[in-house]
């Protein structure tokens, strides 16, 4: 109580400070000095799978030098393709005068930019400053050349839905081979239970043992609550998991067999791409992609370019197609096998 009362007089005091300076006339002064140089420990970045953990490059900077009155500053570093006037960066707030990402992180951020994996890339880094309330001011600008590597790796969930098979069994991806893995499986009604493999062979499998996941061979078999899309969660590094209720996308309309207000479910790839897919035989007419069977969220349009509530897709012409939904890129595609 008694640190509550003098922290109460204390914000009075300062209140009525701030309130004396604007009754006098007497402007308060806060001082910033400018975003500072950055500079980087390399240009050119090494990055591999193996040295994931380490660090990729040091970025450091003076810190912000306030006067007068003591007011917040908030340092972000912005990172972006090479030529796109961090039109859309990504963006990490620091706290100290460097910045240290770690390989895995420089490589995600490469790939999250739709930079692809072997192919050499460039990024451009700056310091964005900015005191409050809105003075906001810039660095100089880094270009840093690395080539990132495909990080994925993947284990499997043979199970009841599939005849217990590892070898075909659907997988579950983990895009930064960190240990954490997730994936889409769709489960037929009384089809529930499955394991989790490293590799697809019984030579180790998890299942579960009070409540975590356990290679013990008292361990029971993982099940899902219910039929239908599963989003399956797997941290191998805590032997935890989770099993929640998942979104379905599938294509309608008139050039499926079966009309307009039924559904051809797709199917998730489990790939880090987040796209679903499904090869099926198509009629000359239209289309559209749907959400739980639902018009509430569905896409169409042209092109291969998806629109959310947009015009329907035509199929101009009758065949067997693979059709793939690209939600993250807003693409599609009609592939006549």
């Amino acid at each position: 109580m008694k640190s509550n009362i003098i922290k109460y007089i204390s914000f009075v005091l300062v209140a009525i400070g701030l309130w004396s300076c604007k009754k006098d006339g007497k402007d308060l002064v806060a001082n910033v000095s400018p975003a500072g140089t950055l500079t980087a420990s390399s240009s050119t970045l090494n990055l591999s799978l193996a040295t994931a953990t380490s660090t990729a490059v040091t970025i450091t900077f003076p810190a912000p030098v306030i006067t007068g009155v003591i007011i917040p500053v908030t340092t972000t570093i912005q990172i972006d393709r090479k030529g796109k006037d961090f039109s859309n960066p990504t963006e990490v707030v620091v706290t100290s005068s460097s910045y240290a990402p770690k390989v895995s992180e420089i490589n995600a951020i490469l790939l999250g930019f739709g930079f692809k994996a072997e192919v050499p890339a460039e990024i451009e880094v700056r310091l964005k400053s900015a005191p409050a309330p809105n003075a906001i001011t810039y660095s100089n600008v880094l270009t840093l050349k690395a080539t990132p590597y495909f990080a994925a790796t993947w284990i499997y969930a043979p199970g009841a839905y599939q005849g217990w098979a590892p070898a075909t069994a659907d997988s579950l991806v983990s895009p930064d081979s960190d240990g954490k893995y997730s994936g889409i499986i769709s489960f037929p009604a009384g089809q529930f239970e499955f394991k989790i493999t490293p590799k697809k062979s019984w030579d180790l499998s998890y299942g579960v043992l009070a409540g975590a996941l356990s290679t013990d061979g008292s361990a029971g078999n993982l099940a899902a609550p219910k039929a239908g899309p599963q989003l399956i969660n797997v941290d191998l590094n805590t032997k935890t998991f989770s099993i929640v209720e998942a979104d379905l996308w599938s294509m309608t309309g008139s050039a499926t067999p079966l009309g307009w207000g039924s559904d051809i479910d797709m199917k998730f790839i489990n790939d880090g791409k987040n796209t679903w897919k499904v090869t099926v035989s198509l009629l000359a007419g239209e289309l559209k992609f749907r959400k739980n069977h639902d018009y509430g969220s569905n896409y169409g349009g042209t092109g291969g370019n998806l629109v959310f509530n947009g015009g329907n897709i035509p199929v101009s012409e009758a065949g067997n197609y693979t059709v793939t939904f690209d939600i993250p890129n807003l693409k599609y595609t009609l592939v006549k096998n």
